[in-house]
Formats: C-alpha cells, structure tokens, sequence
C-alpha cells in the first residue's frame, strides 16, 4: 500500500510539473526531479554568506530587485559587458553599489557540478533572495520557480527603471505603477531598506539641505558624511540594519529616513498612514512583504527575448 501511495505521489509530481514546464509557468516543484539538491544547495550558500557578513544578505535583495525591475527577473544585471552590449553594472544605480556576484557565482558553480544545464542565474538570484530575508531575520515565502535567463542587458534600460535615491513620492508611484505595482506594494518593497548601506553621495544632500529631519539625526550622519568628499562612506539605512524588521517605518515616522525617497514615504502624504501602521505592526508589514516579492519575482522579460539557461552567470552560453 505505502508503495502505491508513493508512486502515485511521484506520478502527481512529474505531471504537475511537467505541466507547468510545457505551459511555461513557473512552479515552486520545477526542480522536484530534475535537480532536487538546487534549493537547500543555495539556502546554505546564503546562510553560510550572510553568517559571515550580515550586509551580504541587504546585498542579494538589492541585487534580486534591480535585475527584476530592469526587463524582468531573467538574470540580465548578472551579465558582463561585451562587444555586442553594454550590461546593467554600470548604471547609476549599480556603479560601485551592487554587491554578491561572486556569492551567485560560486552557488551556480556549485550546481552545474551537480544538475549541469539545469537551474538558471535568474532562478538562483530569486532564490538567495528569499533565503538572505529569512537569514537576516525575516519572513519566508514559497518562490516559483522556472526562470530562463536573458542572452543580453541593457544599460539604458537600466538607468531608465531603477528608482534613484532623489525621487519623490509621485516619482515613486510612478516607476512602480509601469511594472504593476500599487501604491501599497510599493511602500512594502521599500521596507527592504531595513537591511543595509548606503554611500554618502547618495543621502547626502537630504541631511544637509532637508528639513523633514531629526536634527539630531541628521548630524550624526554628517560625521560620517561630510559635505565634500567621502562619496563612498557608508552608514545603515536603518537603526536595525543587520535585522530583517519594521525599524525602517518606524524610523521613518520619526523623520529619521536616511535617502530622500525613503523620508517621501512618510511625508505629510498618502502613504504616511501605510508607513504608521508597519511601524506599529511588523505582523502585518511581513504577510505584505512575501506576497510582494512573489509579485516582482514573477515580472516577465518582454515578449520576443530570447532566453536560456546559463551555465556561468556572467555571460551567454557560448561566448
């Protein structure tokens, strides 16, 4: 009898999954049987990176969240340039900011020992993600998963979607709204500031030009931020910045956000009363959280992108 069972329990599996994979949907089972390590295998690899250095974890989100927002989640902000296209590394967003190449790197390595062929760039970076959240802390979410990764990237594109550190409130609704998200979902995304660093240049001109500041606060970032030079000095985004939490609502709530477009959030504006409640109830700020990385895990590369599995991150197959 327990073997019937089993057989029928592994007959559902191929079928659902083979399912999903000739319907070309993502599906959390998409690597049951053909890689079935390639889950727990990039779980350790996170685990074990952001025990050794906590803002790896900051780093992976940010990463995950600037392939996605750049042409979908298919890997692109991975590629090095080449002859044929200038990649997304360089963009105002990314220079000399990005971080965890060489994490995704060493996990994709790891698997094509493994499962050759088999789980793409963009799947692991979706993974590390989530995995890097729990690490620091945070909620966790089933990830489907399916992903091909992209045969080329867009510098343009790049500086064109990323949301950069000046923006305001309308700007922000905006750039989220043009890939699906609500007003709502756009306030949840940007709690992943709970988490990280940030250089100088990029808050800079908030706390020696703003207003809607702690004084306080404000001049304790100016010892590490000086009002010339230093462009690369760094200092947490939030006072929890090694923990996955609501500080970031509640320190925006007490005019303590560090980049402009941070401090938009809780600004005499629409949003102020999303921000208040976060900073009051973490519960309900990490059910939002996993159904929103859900949400921009699954934006699609346009239609007519030609897509592969790669067998090295940083470039195409065959280059």
């Amino acid at each position: 009898m327990a073997s019937l069972i089993f057989s029928v329990f592994i007959f559902l599996l191929v079928l659902s999954t083979g399912s999903a994979q000739l319907l070309g949907l993502l599906s959390s089972l998409h690597y049951a049987l053909s890689c079935p390590v390639a889950i727990p295998t990039i779980k350790d690899y996170v685990r074990a990176a952001v025990a050794n250095e906590s803002r790896m974890g900051a780093s992976l989100i940010r990463l995950h969240f600037h392939d996605c927002f750049v042409n979908g989640c298919d890997g692109s902000v991975l590629l090095d340039d080449t002859e044929s296209f200038t990649g997304e590394k360089t963009a105002f967003g990314n220079a000399n900011s990005l971080r965890g190449f060489e994490l995704i790197d060493n996990i994709k390595a790891k698997l094509e020992e493994i499962c050759p062929g088999i789980v793409s760039c963009s799947d692991i970076l979706t993974l590390a993600a989530r995995d890097a959240t729990v690490a620091l802390g945070g909620p966790t979410w089933t990830v489907p998963l399916g992903r091909k990764d992209s045969t080329t990237a867009s510098l343009s594109d790049a500086n064109s979607n990323l949301p950069p550190p000046s923006s305001n409130l309308s700007d922000l609704i905006t750039i989220f709204s043009n890939k699906g998200f609500t007003k709502q979902e756009m306030v949840t995304l940007s709690g992943a500031h709970t988490v990280g660093l940030a250089r100088c240049i990029t808050f800079r001109s908030r706390i020696y030009n703003e207003t809607n500041i702690d004084p306080t606060y404000a001049a304790s970032k100016q010892g590490v931020c000086p009002s010339a030079g230093g462009d690369n000095n760094l200092t947490p985004l939030d006072q929890s910045t090694t923990s996955f939490d609501n500080a970031y609502f509640t320190d925006l709530v007490n005019l303590k956000g560090l980049l402009h477009s941070d401090q938009e959030l809780f600004n005499n504006g629409s949003t102020d009363s999303q921000v208040k409640s976060y900073s009051l109830n973490q519960k309900a700020f990490f059910s939002d959280f996993t159904n929103a990385m859900v949400k921009m895990g699954n934006l699609e590369s346009p239609a007519g992108f030609i897509q592969e599995v790669r067998t090295n991150c940083r470039k195409i197959n065959g280059s």
